[in-house]
């Protein structure tokens, strides 16, 4: 910090030469995020409550009515009526929320201590943290040749000791539902925590489904299914960060409540205290903007470049590890190492990330990748190939 106060321009073009390090979405060339631009009327209402504070919420009451509103709009979305839950940073958070709840609930009515989790390869890295920090046993189901959870593999290592079941719906990696409906009829019928990770596909699926694309259903309309994690800064345009995670009930909250005195509500459950209320708020927004109709077609507008990118992979002689079920095309060179291509799509200024299980250049189609940018990644693919 300065001696004397900066003058406020001299402030503003100093941070303004830092920004021009951070990439733009708006460029196109940021192929590998899950994340993408906020959309400027979400911007605009989230300046506005940029003040509030959700983890004190009697002083906010009209922000906190947002915030449930926003819950019970997202558990409409996702088939269920009484939705109770909570906005919080991103899928991190949500999912560790979901773990916390399920442990909880374990240790309360089946005096489960050292418990265990079972997640698929594929799961988020988010998990790691969950079990470390809440001193759980990771317990990893196999994968299938689809890249999807194989439920035989999962029926075989639940024990009197596991907590939780996770799935995915939208894998980060290749944007894979798991078999939702049949993990959710064997976590129901062994009385055992079923969450499930769409922070990725919760925005889209739903839309898609009404739209007619053949995906599988893994929602709360499945009686197993007990929380789904949906990220509003994702496909649902709000600003980061906007994380969503919703209970199908409200004693999964209650399991994780400690007491708070010195506020104006005397028990909490979410894990940060001081929430900004801002990101409440856009999401409503944003999602009174849209409504469904102006969803379905920025998720079919998607859906439409992974399908034009993918054809035209396959054209040029590129290897598509899987057909698309979301947004995201993952492929490999005939000839040439995934790192070494990556490498090369890096120098010719595109920003691509490489997948784990299995080994790929992935590219997720978030809205602020155009046609006219695929275009020109394919012109590039091209001369690389």
């Amino acid at each position: 910090m300065d001696d004397k106060p900066m003058d406020k321009q001299d402030i503003l073009d100093e941070l303004e030469e830092i920004h021009k390090l951070d990439s733009d979405y708006a460029e196109g060339r940021i192929l590998g995020s899950m994340c993408t631009e906020a959309h400027p009327f979400a911007k605009e209402v989230y300046c506005k409550f940029l003040d509030t504070n959700l983890g004190d919420p009697g002083l906010f009451k009209g922000t906190k009515s947002i915030e449930n509103k926003v819950v019970k709009s997202i558990g409409e979305m996702l088939s269920l009526d009484n939705a109770y839950g909570n906005i919080v940073t991103g899928g991190t958070e949500a999912n560790i929320m979901a773990i916390r709840a399920a442990r909880n609930h374990a240790r309360k009515y089946k005096g489960i201590t050292d418990g265990e989790i079972i997640i698929p390869d594929s799961a988020h890295f988010s998990f790691k943290k969950a079990a470390d920090m809440l001193n759980l046993k990771i317990v990893e189901a196999k994968l299938d040749e689809n890249y999807k959870i194989d439920v035989e593999s999962l029926k075989d290592v639940i024990s009197d000791k596991t907590v939780a079941i996770v799935a995915i719906a939208g894998t980060t990696e290749l944007g894979l539902i798991d078999p939702i409906e049949e993990i959710s009829e064997i976590a129901f019928e062994n009385n055992i925590y079923f969450h499930v990770d769409a922070a990725f596909g919760g925005f889209s699926i739903p839309f898609l489904r009404q739209a007619g694309y053949d995906l599988p259903v893994f929602d709360f309309s499945l009686d197993g299914v007990c929380s789904i994690t949906v990220d509003p800064h994702k496909m649902g345009l709000a600003p980061i960060p906007a994380g969503g995670i919703i209970f199908r009930k409200e004693e999964y909250l209650d399991v994780m409540a400690v007491d708070s005195p010195y506020l104006t509500v005397k028990t909490q459950s979410t894990i940060v205290g001081t929430r900004l209320g801002a990101s409440s708020a856009a999401t409503y927004a944003i999602m009174k903007y849209f409504g469904k109709e102006g969803y379905l077609k920025l998720a079919q507008g998607m859906m439409n470049n992974t399908h034009f990118l993918a054809e035209n992979l396959k054209k040029i002689g590129y290897e598509i590890i899987c057909e698309p079920e979301l947004n995201i095309v993952a492929f490999n060179h005939p000839n040439m190492e995934t790192n070494e291509l990556a490498l090369k799509l890096e120098e010719l200024g595109w920003k691509v990330s490489v997948s784990k299980c299995p080994i790929a250049i992935r590219i997720v189609l978030m809205n602020h990748i155009k046609k006219s940018h695929l275009e020109e990644l394919l012109e590039d693919l091209k001369e690389i190939f």
